[in-house]
C-alpha cells in the first residue's frame, strides 16, 4: 500500500516488536504475529491481543507500550488485515482457527494467558471458546466493544428508529465496496461520528483513521458480510473462564445492549465496565482504562513462574 498505515509519532505509534513470526492456520493461511516485551523471561505473564474489523496490530499501540514493560504481549493481524495476506475464506470458524494457530505458535504447552479481543477480535474469542487451544491457554478473557449477534439491527450508526429501514441502510454502509481513499478532514469527521465518542481527540481520530483506511476495500467488504450474519449466541456459554466486558456508552457500532447481553450469558462474568462518553474504539479512546482491566485480569488469574518460585520458597 502507498498510503500511511499508521501514525509514526506519539502514543499511538506502534512499538517495534522484539520478535516477528508467521503462524500458519488450519487452511494454510499465514498470519503476521508480533511478540513484545521480555520474551526471554518465562516468569513474565502473557497477554494476547486480537484486533477488530478493518484494524491491525497498530490498533493496540497504547496497550502494547504500557504492558510490554512487564508482560509478554502477543498481537497478530487477522487474515487480510495489516501484514496478514487476504484469504478467499472469511468466516467465524476461520477466525477461531487463526487464533488457535497463533496460540500454538507463541505459547508453550499449557502456558496461560489473558486473551483480549476488540470488536471482531472479541467475536474471534467467542467463536473459539470451545476450541482445545483456547481451553488450554486462556486464563481469563476481556471482551471489548463487541457482540455475539444482531450487529446490524442493533447498530446506532444510522440515526433512525430501529426497523427495516435502519437495518437496510446500515447494511449498505458497512458493506460498501467504495474505497475509503486518503485520510481527509471529511473522512476524519465521518470516522469519528461512526466509531468514536464525541470527546475523542484529534490525535486519537488520526490514529484510528490511518489504520482503518489502510484496510483493503475487498477485505473490508468480505468481512462485513460475516459480521452481518454473525450469530455466536450459542458459543458465549462455552467461554467458561473468568471474563470481563468493556463497552463505551457512546459506542454506535456495538452499543451497550450487546455488553449487557454478554454479561448475562457468560458463565463467569467478573466485571462489566461502561466507559462514559467513549465510542467503539475504546482501546484508543480510553487506553488507561482498558489497560487497567487487562492488568487486573492478569493479577487475579495468571500464575507465573515467579509466583511458583515465591510459593516454593515460602
Amino acid at each position: 500500500m502507498t498510503r500511511l498505515t499508521h501514525v509514526k509519532h506519539g502514543p499511538y505509534a506502534p512499538p517495534v516488536a522484539v520478535r516477528e513470526l508467521a503462524a500458519v492456520s488450519a487452511d494454510g493461511a499465514r498470519l503476521h504475529v508480533e511478540v513484545h516485551g521480555p520474551v526471554d523471561a518465562p516468569a513474565a505473564p502473557v497477554v494476547v491481543l486480537v484486533h477488530g474489523w478493518t484494524c491491525s496490530t497498530a490498533f493496540w499501540a497504547a496497550q502494547i507500550r504500557d504492558l510490554c514493560a512487564d508482560h509478554r504481549v502477543v498481537a497478530y493481524d487477522q487474515r487480510g488485515h495489516g501484514r496478514s495476506p487476504a484469504s478467499p475464506v472469511c468466516s467465524a470458524d476461520v477466525l477461531a482457527d487463526d487464533l488457535e494457530a497463533v496460540l500454538a505458535a507463541t505459547l508453550a504447552p499449557g502456558e496461560k494467558a489473558v486473551l483480549v479481543g476488540h470488536s471482531m477480535g472479541g467475536m474471534t474469542l467467542m467463536a473459539a471458546a470451545g476450541r482445545p487451544g483456547v481451553r488450554e491457554h486462556a486464563a481469563a478473557v476481556l471482551l471489548c466493544s463487541t457482540g455475539s449477534s444482531r450487529l446490524v439491527p442493533e447498530s446506532l450508526v444510522v440515526p433512525l428508529r430501529p426497523g427495516r429501514a435502519r437495518s437496510w441502510l446500515t447494511r449498505k454502509i458497512l458493506g460498501s465496496r467504495a474505497p475509503l481513499g486518503p485520510v481527509t478532514p471529511v473522512a476524519r469527521r465521518i470516522l469519528k461520528y461512526a466509531t468514536m465518542g464525541p470527546g475523542s481527540s484529534p490525535v486519537m481520530v488520526e490514529a484510528c483513521a490511518r489504520i482503518v483506511h489502510a484496510c483493503p476495500t475487498k477485505v473490508r467488504h468480505a468481512w462485513s458480510h460475516v459480521l452481518d450474519t454473525l450469530d455466536l449466541d450459542h458459543r458465549v456459554g462455552e467461554l467458561t473462564v473468568p471474563t470481563s466486558v468493556v463497552v463505551g456508552t457512546a459506542d454506535r457500532m456495538t452499543p451497550p445492549v450487546h455488553a449487557r447481553a454478554l454479561a448475562a450469558a457468560l458463565p463467569d462474568c467478573v466485571s462489566v465496565s461502561e466507559l462514559t462518553g467513549v465510542g467503539h474504539m475504546a482501546p484508543v479512546e480510553a487506553p488507561e482504562a482498558v489497560t487497567a482491566r487487562i492488568r487486573a485480569l492478569v493479577t487475579s488469574y495468571v500464575r507465573t513462574g515467579r509466583d511458583e518460585l515465591e510459593e516454593a520458597g515460602a
